[in-house]
């Protein structure tokens, strides 16, 4: 496989487009581009995840803390930790790996 993680198609004023980029075994790597209005989002995953933005920034809160993230800034999610996005800037790349227990 062969592509530029910055050949986006265009996004609409809301949501985010989420991509798998690859799977292999018990990993898989998404890119996840965020449009203008994003709602806020709590998420609770089995799995490990570890996100890095490649643009943008974003603030998250997990557990008791906040986590102002800006480009080149990345942050691991341990698994069953509820984390949720609070605010998100329109255009921000994410690339996420995720880290599954089994495959």
């Amino acid at each position: 496989m062969f592509k530029n993680i910055y050949d986006i198609p265009e996004i609409g004023y809301t949501g985010e487009i989420l991509e798998d980029i690859l799977k292999y075994k018990n990993v898989a790597i998404k890119r996840i581009v965020s449009s203008a209005k994003l709602e806020k989002s709590t998420f609770y995953q089995e799995e490990a995840e570890w996100v890095l933005l490649l643009e943008g920034s974003a603030k998250i809160m997990m557990g008791e803390k906040d986590y102002t993230l800006a480009k080149g800034d990345f942050l691991f999610i341990p698994p069953k930790l509820e984390h949720t996005i609070v605010t998100v800037e329109a255009g921000t790349i994410w690339l996420a790996i995720h880290i599954y227990e089994k495959e």
